[in-house]
């Protein structure tokens, strides 16, 4: 599989003054989709606080497989900057994402190493190289997000059961960052 390295941008910002009912269909599911990848774009140590605030007042945070849910903003983005701190990102490959006007999907596999210790019940020690496959679910109103559920599932790179069927003509984005053994 072709790779691509990663040009890292300023932020994405996404117009969300209009509701959706000043809207068509067609424009809702273009900016939920502009929503969702600005919000994955910002989704950096520089730039997190513009992640965080694509979510609507009163967000929930979801990340079932640790037992995480979370509804205050400022919770969040400290959960966000504990990540930054457990796990450095090698590459992920994103494979789907489609909407609706009420929802986005989002599925990918992250190429991690666990460098950290701050993100609760994380099933792997640090120095861990892991495949993470990272299924999102948003629930979106007037271009903002409501709910963001990250199903995680934690792979030890190279077992048994880190295999994944890629769709043809995905492509690896590669980050080309020091990450701490």
């Amino acid at each position: 599989m072709a790779g691509v390295d990663r040009t890292i941008q300023g932020p994405i910002e996404v117009d969300t003054r209009r509701p959706d009912s000043e809207l068509t269909r067609d424009e809702i599911i273009a900016r939920n989709m502009r929503a969702v990848d600005a919000h994955f774009h910002n989704e950096t140590p520089e730039t997190v606080e513009k992640a965080v605030a694509l979510y609507s007042d009163d967000i929930s945070w979801e990340a079932p497989s640790r037992g995480v849910v979370l509804k205050d903003r400022d919770k969040i983005l400290e959960s966000y900057r504990g990540i930054f701190r457990t796990v450095a990102y090698h590459s992920f490959i994103p494979l789907r994402r489609f909407a609706t006007e009420q929802f986005v999907f989002d599925d990918q596999i992250a190429h991690v190493r666990v460098v950290g210790d701050e993100m609760p019940n994380l099933p792997f020690p640090k120095g861990t190289e892991m495949s993470v496959r990272l299924a999102h679910v948003f629930e979106m109103k007037d271009g903002k997000i409501l709910r963001e559920i990250a199903y995680e599932i934690w792979r030890q790179e190279g077992a048994p059961n880190a295999v994944d069927d890629i769709p043809a003509g995905c492509t690896e984005v590669k980050f080309d960052l020091e990450v701490p053994a």
